[in-house]
């Protein structure tokens, strides 16, 4: 049995607080995450309107805030192989504004953040709907081994040689100082580590008290000296497990060279599978396939869904409005997922006489229902010739 429920650190008026906006921002509730959805997207509401240029090539981004970060900084982080920085112009629109193409931010590629039915009822000429974000999950059949299986034989391999070589022990902790030595010490050196000034995380009371108090909190030790861990939201109801945070030591790149980070991901599946974890989420990422964390997550035998909280119902309207060897060069480079005209998810890889497809960046997981391959010759033709102005201009 798990020792008592770990006593709380903060006043109840204060927890409260914590657990509505902890609800309102990652609830699965269907009712919730719809009404926040609705609220986000509201016509009255205010957003955020960015026209970035850089690489030679202009990426407009108006809708959620959220996908300033989630959408916008991977397309500049792809675009800058030089890192000069993008040049950005900032502004503002309403939620109306974003159901009138024409008075968005011009630029080279246009890219909204709205509802799903209001992306689906943008014109279509040269676009894309495509998922804000994606979830990768895994559902357990009882069968510990099956769920080995389904990862892939490379990462199982790797996981079989590194554990040979190390006295790696998993299990799980409740003790609020182990919260304190991992939340300082381990997850957030880790997070500044992998994003550094980008990074997104939890504060710490919310994580003690949303968390850590009702989650599982796990820890990876090496000849008993703790390493790394894993904080989980845990869903009874539903028997649901969350990856929520993560990290090794410092966030040492020798946990990373030595393979315990990649440890974390394989002892957890273990432990799910052989403890009635029905679902294991390892939450989600952008819905582009040359993401390093689309393809890291992709291999642990993991489904590709839309994320259960209010992000499964919000969506990206992807517009192509110039025909130029640097547009093409992107969409060639960044394949991406889009919803099908039935509602289901396919991958999406752009190509031309010169440029190949990147077939490379695999799609395949369930959850994906197709692939399909765009030849940018058509796709383009409602904008062939046309280049809009740069910034500045």
């Amino acid at each position: 049995m798990l020792p008592a429920v770990p006593p709380p650190r903060s006043p109840l008026h204060q927890r409260l607080r914590m657990h509505a906006g902890y609800h309102w921002r990652n609830s699965g509730n269907h009712v919730l995450a719809t009404a926040r959805a609705a609220w986000d997207v509201r016509g009255g509401a205010g957003v955020p309107a960015v026209r970035s240029e850089v690489g030679g090539l202009s990426v407009s981004y108006a809708g959620l805030a959220e996908g300033l970060a989630y959408t916008l900084e991977f397309t500049e982080l792809r675009r800058d192989a030089d890192r000069l920085g993008a040049a950005r112009r900032t502004g503002r629109l309403t939620g109306a504004a974003l159901r009138a193409p024409e008075r968005l931010p011009d630029a080279d590629i246009v890219i909204v953040g709205t509802s799903a039915a209001h992306a689906r009822e943008l014109p279509a000429a040269a676009s894309l709907v495509v998922p804000m974000r994606v979830h990768f999950v895994i559902d357990f059949d009882g069968d510990p081994e099956s769920a080995q299986q389904r990862i892939s034989r490379r990462e199982r391999q790797q996981f079989r040689r590194d554990l040979k070589g190390h006295d790696w022990t998993w299990g799980l902790d409740r003790d609020p100082a182990w919260f304190d030595r991992f939340y300082d010490g381990h997850y957030r050196p880790t997070m500044f580590q992998r994003h550094g000034a980008r990074e997104r995380t939890e504060t710490r009371d919310v994580s003690y008290e949303c968390l850590f108090r009702n989650g599982r909190m796990f820890v990876l030790s090496e000849g008993g000296e703790r390493i790394g861990g894993a904080l989980c939201h845990w869903d009874r109801a539903s028997r649901t497990m969350t990856l929520r945070l993560l990290g090794v030591a410092d966030g040492a790149q020798q946990h990373y060279d030595s393979g315990a980070f990649k440890a974390i991901y394989h002892l957890l599946i273990d432990w799910c599978a052989r403890h009635g974890v029905r679902r294991l989420d390892f939450q989600g990422t952008e819905p582009f396939l040359s993401k390093g964390t689309y393809q890291w997550k992709r291999r642990f035998g993991t489904s590709v869904v839309l994320p259960p909280n209010h992000f499964g119902h919000k969506r990206l309207w992807f517009q192509v409005r110039s025909d130029t060897p640097e547009v093409r060069d992107y969409l060639v480079a960044n394949p991406l997922l889009a919803e099908a005209p039935d509602g289901s998810l396919e991958a999406v890889y752009f190509h031309d006489a010169q440029r190949a497809p990147r077939l490379d960046y695999s799609a395949k997981s369930p959850g994906v229902a197709g692939v399909r391959e765009v030849d940018l010759d058509r796709f383009l033709a409602p904008v062939a010739g046309r280049r809009t102005g740069r910034v500045g201009s």
